[in-house]
């Protein structure tokens, strides 16, 4: 609730002032997520008025009012960290790390909006990423810690994802494209991102978008660059921005490939190591 506050003091002179103040305070709301901090501004209107020959009072009414101010990228983190609280092998928490810091710019730009084709693209990096994690369990409790870390929901994320995965699969390289001149849910979905993306309402492309157009292509089959071309057309989107998003995430997959290549190669060396340790010790017993 805004506050209103009088402060009257002696001055010299007659003269009226207008000012405005920037505080930042950090306080809970039952209507905001946990943690969410406010900035307030305070207006302050200042009047000064002659109460004798040699002085003059002055009244200052500040008025103050509370914006929201999102959280920073170290407090999503944090957000992170407290909702899985297991330690997560070097190899995977380092992308990990990386992804939930671009991600965060993404969630909180003044442009961004939530939708499936984000989504799918999101959950194709991370279920990628996470090939071959010790645990499918844990696999699955990071994804929902990082996806409400960032304030979504992470049920939605994976509902979209399959949504728009078994559209895809019954698609070809023509009913790709050809969505806007028809009816359906997905088709629905996607004239809506068309319409934003062309400047009729909020839309933010990222590289997860990329991806996410990029695995819709993969499940119908029709992955040819021309199919891209007419796609991105129709979806009011970047053609050159998309190919050099698609070329990062292949170098990412591809890097990833490699290091646990040799993750598997030092496990292995390390089981044959206590093995060989532990005959040592048996001979030397007997």
């Amino acid at each position: 609730m805004a506050s209103l506050t009088s402060v009257a003091f002696t001055s010299i002179g007659q003269t009226s002032c207008q000012r405005k103040v920037n505080v930042s305070s950090t306080r809970s709301s039952s209507s905001n997520f946990e943690g969410f901090r406010f900035r307030t501004s305070v207006f302050c209107h200042c009047v000064r008025f002659r109460a004798s020959s040699s002085s003059s009072r002055m009244v200052i009414q500040c008025m103050s009012a509370a914006t929201d101010v999102p959280p920073t990228v170290a407090e999503t983190k944090m957000n992170f960290l407290k909702l899985y609280k297991r330690p997560i092998p070097s190899i995977y928490n380092t992308v990990l790390q990386e992804l939930i810091v671009q991600q965060h710019l993404m969630r909180y730009k003044r442009t961004y909006q939530y939708d499936p084709v984000f989504a799918l693209g999101f959950v194709t990096v991370y279920d990628r990423l996470m090939e071959g994690y010790p645990s499918e369990e844990d696999r699955e409790a990071i994804f929902q810690a990082y996806i409400t870390a960032l304030k979504e929901d992470p049920e939605q994320y994976r509902i979209d994802a399959q949504k728009l995965e078994e559209w895809a699969r019954g698609q070809t390289a023509s009913s790709l494209v050809e969505f806007p001149s028809k009816e359906g849910e997905v088709e629905g979905l996607l004239k809506d991102i068309a319409e934003r993306a062309s400047g009729k309402g909020n839309f933010s492309y990222s590289r997860f978008f990329a991806v996410g157009l990029f695995r819709l292509l993969e499940l119908a089959n029709a992955t040819e660059p021309t199919v891209l071309e007419k796609l991105c057309a129709v979806l009011n989107v970047n053609k050159r921005s998309v190919d050099r998003d698609l070329d990062v995430y292949r170098n990412l997959l591809s890097k990833l490939l490699q290091a646990k290549e040799l993750l598997k190669e030092y496990v292995d060396r390390t089981m044959w190591l206590k093995m060989l340790t532990s005959k040592s010790v048996s001979l030397n017993v007997i």
